[in-house]
């Protein structure tokens, strides 16, 4: 029996990741973690408790990460061991708070404790050289137009947190034996919560409109050959009229050598900014003096103006973490075969009187770098992505939705330029302006209505991250001085 109900809580977990795109089923993800908690809650002890905890993430970020699996090769199952670690806490906080020992005062500590907890392994596993960004919980509320405002006060933790809460209270509405009064407070709690941040998103004023930029992009399509993917940009590029945007954007690896160090390449670049009377932001993955650097480089008809490094690198996709340990892991799987170079430093580039905030692929999906943008004074945020390795999956409309609340967080535009995935622009309030599939290719232009918006995200910083680590602490110590004390 105890293994049924392990692999139940790994099965539950896993359909919780059909709240991403796609399919997108954002609203389960308002109910669909109560029978994984359930499962967990109604273990016979702590060790029973932490199984089921691990086997539930498994579940739940293998399902998320099911597109690396023909990757990772014979590391899968080790992967998935290591990942199901990230929700050990969970299950112990879940049978502790809501288990048939617990006390009304303890079920009522769970509703706080728990998201507590859940956000703070999110951010635990956000950090990058765990490259573990991937399906923070709030990301599923990217289609929602007013739930998804609350990014704006507390960044796509504070979503999170909501949506976690919600599920554990539920689970302690409908624990046998609750009396009534009891339960309606806490289905109370459950209702009230998504309510809060709807009346939050309808409270927003609209920001003071700033005019508009015309952006292109180009998404040529799946390209092996580096000079095949190039002349398709190219041509692609110069089917747009002269003045027809204003910037054109490229994605990630649409240059697969280094302009610097070829003069023919330099003045085609500049040729195609000057046919189209428009700055040109290509995305350099070529062996420069230094070694092989990804970066965004902005072109004019006189030359480059700006150049930005890739800071955040892919574990194992674009580097080797402890190299000289581990670099025996390429033999076996598509790994990095040699470490790219980390650039330095977020940077604007300007063009006219409009401000960009580059970031490139995998970057998008960190919080805090659109932060810390916003902060510098971007106008909007611009990504170069190239999932191609990944065509054709989930992975591609996942990291575009990531832009939705990227914009909602910073009170910016946020857009994504993609070779070969899904490339989407969203204006401020995280309104959908623009969407491709994965399946299409040609130029598309986006024009996209600029508001500079200090949200409350971009003052206070991960504020809630802090308070719920300060929750899990709180918590902890609590415990510990119990127990001394018995």
């Amino acid at each position: 029996m105890r293994w049924v109900l392990r692999l139940s809580a790994m099965t539950l977990a896993a359909v919780v990741s059909l709240v991403f795109p796609e399919p997108g089923l954002w609203w389960m993800a308002w109910v669909g973690l109560a029978p994984v908690v359930a499962v967990i809650a109604i273990s016979p002890g702590p060790a029973e408790a932490l199984g089921r905890g691990w086997f539930a993430g498994v579940g739940y970020l293998t399902a998320l990460h099911y597109w690396v699996i023909p990757y990772t090769g014979v590391f899968t199952v080790l992967l998935a061991g290591f990942v199901g670690l990230f929700w050990l806490p969970i299950g112990l906080v879940c049978w502790w708070g809501l288990g048939a020992h617990a006390s009304p005062r303890r079920r009522w500590l769970a509703v706080i404790v728990v998201p507590s907890v859940w956000v703070s392994l999110e951010a635990v596993r956000s950090w990058e050289y765990l490259g573990g960004t991937w399906g923070l919980l709030g990301l599923s509320q990217w289609r929602t137009s007013l739930i998804v405002q609350g990014a704006a006060l507390g960044g796509v933790w504070l979503l999170s947190f909501a949506l976690v809460a919600v599920n554990v209270a539920l689970v302690a509405a409908l624990w046998p034996g609750s009396p009534r009064d009891r339960r309606l407070r806490y289905l109370a709690v459950a209702a009230a919560l998504p309510l809060l941040l709807i009346a939050y998103g309808a409270s927003r004023p609209e920001p003071t409109p700033l005019g508009s930029v015309a952006i292109g992009g180009a998404q040529p399509g799946v390209f092996d050959s580096g000079p095949e993917r190039l002349e398709a940009h190219l041509e692609d590029t110069l089917t747009l009229s002269p003045g027809e945007v204003d910037i054109m954007v490229w994605g990630q690896t649409s240059v697969a050598f280094d302009p610097a160090r070829d003069p023919g390449l330099d003045r085609k670049l500049r040729e195609v900014a000057a046919a189209i009377d428009a700055d040109l932001l290509v995305n350099v993955d070529a062996r420069s003096d230094s070694g092989i650097v990804k970066s965004t480089v902005q072109y004019t008809a006189a030359g480059p103006v700006g150049t930005y490094g890739k800071q955040r690198l892919v574990p194992f996709g674009e580097y080797i973490p402890l190299r000289p340990i581990f670099g025996w892991v390429a033999n076996y799987t598509q790994a990095a075969t040699e470490d790219r170079i980390r650039g330095q430093g977020l940077t604007l580039m300007r063009s006219g009187d409009v401000a960009l905030g580059p970031l490139i692929s995998y970057e998008s999906t960190f919080p805090d770098m659109r932060r810390d943008l916003a902060r510098l004074g971007a106008d909007m945020t611009v990504v170069q992505g190239g999932t191609q390795t990944f065509q054709g999956t989930w992975a591609q409309p996942q990291q575009a939705s990531y832009e939705a609340v990227a914009a909602v967080s910073t009170g910016r535009p946020a857009a994504l330029f993609a070779v070969s995935g899904v490339s989407a622009a969203f204006d401020g309030r995280g309104r959908l302006l623009a969407w491709y599939p994965a399946d299409w290719t040609g130029v598309f232009v986006v024009d996209v209505p600029l508001a500079r918006e200090e949200t409350w995200y971009v003052r206070l910083g991960d504020w809630v991250v802090w308070l719920s680590a300060a929750v899990v602490l709180a918590v902890l110590v609590l415990t510990i001085v119990g127990r001394v004390r018995r």
